[in-house]
């Protein structure tokens, strides 16, 4: 029997939680500002409406945000740590989409060296469930940032992804190489397509901490980071086991993973 990861318990929780409001109105209501201090708002493909809030040099946020939107971002902030947020983040985009099966997105901006970080608010109420998603999209974060890369076409054309070539010494490639190279049946490295990805997920089930990690490689990375912060060790020998003892070969993801479970009381 394959073993059921904390995530697995997670992503159950998320669907129970799917199809109704557990805030009401988690998005704070307009009304709440003056005009001149009103969010922007757009309309966005997972969330619906979004607020648009600016991040400041010092990790505050512009307009100043309160409630659900408040909380959730000082969570994030105590995950990556203040100054990581004011240094990488450019926006925060929160929605209210109780249907949605998205809980949140992280994508560069046009410059790649910042971030835009998007969440949904329906979900926040269940704090187990909302720490496991930032501490996934902080991993996204660390793991394709621009350093993390050499330039487009100076690797294998199967290794290129879409922010450019892993460097040889970066954990993603790292990664790659020792858990997905070994395939003949990978989804491609951007992958979204959820009937591959379980497809894929069925016939190596033992190796994923989850069924939405099996998607692709970058996915893989954040799910396997995701649990390997919020479980206490990494025991055995199997290939999930050798995921979360994988990261212990960076010293800087490791001390990452130390000081989030020291922060948060894990």
């Amino acid at each position: 029997m394959p073993r059921l990861p904390l995530l697995a318990v997670l992503l159950t929780s998320s669907l129970l939680l799917s199809g109704c409001s557990i805030l009401g109105s988690s998005v704070d209501d307009a009304s709440e500002y003056s005009d001149a201090d009103a969010p922007a708002v757009e309309e966005d493909d997972d969330f619906g409406t979004v607020e648009i809030y600016d991040v400041l040099e010092d990790g505050s946020l512009s307009p100043e945000a309160t409630g659900t939107t408040l909380e959730v971002w000082d969570l994030f902030r105590e995950i990556a740590t203040p100054d990581f947020a004011a240094e990488v983040l450019l926006q925060y985009r929160v929605g209210d989409a109780p249907d949605s099966d998205t809980l949140a997105y992280v994508y560069q901006d046009e410059d790649p060296d910042y971030w835009i970080l998007a969440a949904n608010l329906a979900t926040a109420e269940d704090r187990d469930l909302l720490v496991a998603t930032l501490i996934h999209e902080y991993a996204h974060i660390l793991t394709l940032s621009t350093d993390e890369f050499d330039e487009a076409g100076t690797c294998a054309p199967e290794e290129e992804m879409a922010e450019g070539c892993p460097a040889p010494d970066s954990a993603i490639a790292g990664f790659r190489d020792r858990f997905w190279a070994g395939y003949d049946d990978a989804p491609a490295v951007d992958n979204d397509d959820e009937d591959v990805a379980y497809e894929f997920y069925l016939a190596h089930e033992d190796d994923f901490v989850s069924d939405y990690a099996a998607t692709n490689l970058v996915e893989d990375v954040a799910e396997s980071f995701m649990t390997y912060v919020l479980e206490e060790s990494a025991e055995g020998s199997g290939v999930v086991a050798q995921k979360l003892q994988f990261f212990d070969e960076y010293p800087e993801l490791a001390a990452i993973r130390e000081r989030i479970r020291a922060d948060l009381g894990l």
